[in-house]
């Protein structure tokens, strides 16, 4: 039973967002999954979206009216949104894709000329307001972005968060942060920008090597940068630096302000300055304090892209929290086979005791993201996650997803594996052949450097469109250094535009994650982070490869091992004593045993 389908608080506090939107005169709300810094994980403060309709998924658009209440979801979410949704009044509205403007479509469709769409302009990215604007303009339709209107029909909003910021040390800490700015300010130079706004929070952990928790998972803090000729200045709330980091700081002229200052700060920007921004890394309420007269130039944060290439010494220690990561995977698995079958398992189990495993490892900080263990039809769910409700115990025959990673000071991990419960069926073991023929295939891939990463997906999802499958979801996503598991500008997906940008460049680490998902039976994606690394150079250009980084075993006891052919066979088999050549020296006892066990040759 979902949460909502048993008196549900959604319709009462519909209704009391319904009575504010008459008062202020706004014909539909719309409450997007976004904070003032875009981010992808929330603070509670920004989580609008889940309150108002009950969604508790991570990407969603949900739009009030009078008569109407409905949440825009891609194909991930369909099965999780439709169980969520039950009983609240909101219509699930399905779309092809993340980013998809959809929503904005139905809006300019379906109000009146002389109504208004309300929307708080401090979450609305920029980009996307210049979309909301031209659609809904040809119609005559009013945007409205000065009203938060959460903040008057959400009792009890929570506050902004207060944990403290602390210093991203060297030997992890490649770079010193005063390098990385002036690398920033030369391509702010190349530019013509005086001046750089940076509101994504990643980019500012990684650009001032500083690191927090006010975001679930991701290790980073609420804060807007402003880069200018002579000084930067930090927008962040009181007391989260130390004293002594503060002065720090102040010493490399970085100077820290309150963080609601950051509208006052371009407001006081010269009548005619030049500044810098990424119309898709800032939201339209904020960049609108500046002055009509400033100019305003639009490019991708540097930071961006300086930090998706990583150096060959953070590729390094990347390595080593992957073999850590890997280990603390063997002492996991080791527990869970012996247990299965013995001892009561869930799926919340399952995420505790993974989550327990690599708490034990050096350097490990958190979970990068919510564990996603899904049995049989949940494992169906691209994004399911387990609660008191869901809750299933392991048992029969079938096959386990596990989604998981975490959080170093060396490095950021992500990882699927699929494991065999009692005895999988042929077809599953089909589905998991195949699915691992689309791993194998974008995993041996050789492409020209700066190839566009969403032109490599097809190489993944060819076996499967063979067999007459697909998936919803892309095949890949950037990762960070100890920071958001989601990181661009690379993306490898048919459903993101090729744009300059999306080039595939040395030193990025990009996860392979096809999928195959059979709604109400089960769910197969095998999950490896790789590295771009080097591959040959010709006459006709430098190449590119990946380094698979991810070392954890393949549960050969879902395949069908004759659907491979030799050279998926060689693959699998190099890919297993590569393995265990690894992590053998990092676990002993039970974990050893399996870790040998698994990586047996087929």
């Amino acid at each position: 039973m979902s949460a909502t389908s048993s008196a549900s608080p959604i319709p009462q506090r519909l209704q009391l967002l319904r009575q504010h939107m008459r008062n202020n005169d706004i014909d539909a709300w719309v409450i997007p999954s976004a904070d003032p810094h875009l981010s992808e994980y929330l603070p509670e403060r920004w989580q609008g979206r889940a309150w108002f309709s009950g969604f508790n998924g991570s990407v969603g658009t949900l739009i009030v009216c009078a008569d109407f209440a409905g949440l825009w979801v891609d194909t991930r979410y369909w099965v999780q949104a439709e169980a969520e949704l039950a009983g609240s009044g909101v219509q699930m509205m399905k779309i092809s894709s993340a980013g998809a403007s959809d929503h904005i479509d139905w809006l300019a469709t379906h109000l009146k000329s002389g109504q208004s769409v309300g929307i708080d302009g401090m979450v609305l990215g920029l980009g996307t307001a210049r979309q909301m604007n031209q659609s809904l303009a040809v119609q005559q339709i009013k945007l409205i972005t000065y009203v938060d209107m959460l903040s008057a029909a959400w009792p009890g909003r929570p506050e902004l968060p207060h944990q403290p910021v602390y210093e991203h040390a060297a030997p992890y800490a490649v770079l010193p942060r005063s390098e990385k700015l002036a690398q920033v300010k030369a391509r702010m130079q190349q530019l013509g920008a005086e001046w750089h706004l940076i509101s994504s929070l990643d980019d500012i952990a990684w650009l001032l090597n500083l690191r927090g928790a006010d975001v679930s998972y991701n290790p980073v803090f609420l804060a807007h940068l402003l880069i200018g000729p002579e000084h930067t200045e930090l927008f962040i709330g009181s007391g989260k630096i130390p004293a002594e980091l503060q002065a720090s700081l102040a010493q490399q002229h970085i100077a820290c302000r309150e963080y609601g200052e950051i509208t006052a700060a371009l407001e006081a920007l010269a009548a005619n300055a030049t500044l810098l921004i990424d119309p898709r890394r800032v939201t339209f309420g904020i960049v609108e304090s500046c002055h009509t007269s400033v100019k305003k130039i639009d490019a991708i944060n540097p930071s961006t892209m300086l930090k998706a290439c990583k150096s060959n010494a953070e590729a390094d220690f990347i390595r080593q929290a992957m073999e850590q990561d890997g280990a603390a995977l063997c002492e996991f698995f080791a527990w869970f086979e012996h247990a299965i079958g013995h001892q009561t398992i869930t799926e919340i189990d399952v995420d505790t005791q993974i989550c327990a495993a690599r708490a034990r490892r050096p350097g490990f900080i958190s979970p990068s993201f919510g564990t996603i263990a899904g049995f049989n039809a949940n494992g169906a769910m691209p994004h399911y996650h387990a609660t008191p409700e869901s809750n299933t115990v392991i048992k029969g025959d079938g096959l386990l997803l596990i989604d998981s990673g975490g959080q170093y000071l060396n490095g950021t991990t992500d990882i699927t594996r699929v494991v065999a419960i009692g005895n999988p069926s042929a077809e599953q073991k089909r589905d998991f052949a195949l699915e691992l023929k689309a791993v194998i295939a974008l995993s041996v891939a050789q492409f020209p450097t700066s190839i566009r990463a969403p032109l490599l997906d097809v190489i993944a999802r060819a076996p499967l469109w063979a067999a007459g499958l697909n998936y919803g979801h892309g095949t890949g996503h950037g990762v960070g250094y100890f920071l958001n598991v989601h990181e661009g500008p690379q993306n490898i997906s048919w459903l993101t535009p090729v744009e300059a940008h999306t080039a595939m460049l040395p030193g990025m680490v990009t996860s392979i994650e096809p999928g195959i998902y059979r709604p109400g039976q089960w769910g197969i994606r095998i999950e490896n982070l790789v590295l771009n690394v080097p591959a040959e150079s010709s006459q006709f250009g430098d190449f590119l490869r990946f380094e698979t980084l991810t070392l954890c075993p393949i549960d050969t006891r879902c395949l069908d091992k004759t659907l491979l052919n030799q050279a998926e066979t060689d693959w699998l088999n190099h890919y297993h004593a590569t393995v265990r050549e690894r992590l053998c020296p990092l676990v002993s006892g039970a974990a050893l045993a399996w870790l040998e066990h698994s990586t047996k040759p087929i």
